[in-house]
């Protein structure tokens, strides 16, 4: 009878220690949590809620980040921290990064700072930490992305002329406005949910944002989140 209890002790012992155990996800949650008050919540709003003016949209260093649990692709977050690029080519405000030249306005880079880079186990932790905020749960309810046929051309005449939403967003490096974030790499950060309903509604999201509502169509939004899956694997086989 002991020769089968230790092994069962052992066992319970393993599964709570183990990683992805419930005691090593507590673990990770408490210390992301000293990690974003230390080093995140000077640039992100880690608690809510959203700006209110104009103003404090500008003054906006980062993200907010308290309903990042329900934007971001798991796994995502712990691989962009380790390895920050930009995502935002004129910054959180253009206006604020943005100069005259002789033939057209550009991006003054020397006025983008860089982020900050963590470590792999600070990263895992400030993830574990993110993905529990959930501030905007009812704006998911109900989300159904269903599937669409476009292809990539068809894509980009939607994305750029039919929508125009290149006059704000990049769906290529280099290729449209940098008002907005880069949404070549979107698919890969953001969930499927969470592109539908932005897109739908930036508004309820982000309130005062400059990103209007657009009178989208389901099959529209259905259309444009498999666009820019599209647009992702494109990215990708460039990369390789």
């Amino acid at each position: 009878m002991l020769r089968r209890i230790i092994p069962l002790g052992l066992l319970a012992a393993a599964l709570c220690l183990a990683p992805g155990g419930q005691a090593l996800a507590d673990g990770d949650r408490a210390a992301g949590e000293k990690l974003l008050a230390a080093r995140c919540a000077g640039c992100h709003n880690l608690t809510g809620p959203s700006p209110g003016t104009p103003a404090a949209l500008r003054a906006r260093k980062g993200p907010d980040l308290f309903y990042a649990g329900e934007k971001y692709r798991a796994g995502w977050i712990t691989k962009w921290l380790q390895a920050p690029a930009r995502i935002r080519p004129a910054g959180m405000y253009y206006g604020d990064h943005v100069k005259a030249t002789d033939k057209w306005d550009t991006v003054d880079t020397a006025t983008l700072a860089p982020h900050v880079k963590l470590s792999e186990d600070d990263a895992e932790a400030a993830e574990a930490a993110l993905m529990t905020r959930k501030a905007k749960a009812a704006l998911l309810k109900g989300v159904e992305v269903k599937p669409a046929s476009v292809s990539l051309a068809m894509g980009d005449l939607m994305f750029d002329k039919f929508k125009g939403c290149i006059a704000c967003h990049q769906s290529a490096p280099d290729y449209g406005g940098f008002s907005g974030p880069e949404l070549y790499t979107a698919a890969r950060r953001l969930t499927p949910a969470y592109l539908y309903s932005y897109m739908k509604n930036p508004q309820a999201w982000d309130p005062g944002i400059w990103m209007p509502v657009m009178p989208l169509k389901e099959a529209d939004l259905n259309k444009l989140v498999r666009y820019l899956e599209l647009v992702a694997d494109a990215h990708e086989q460039e990369g390789d």
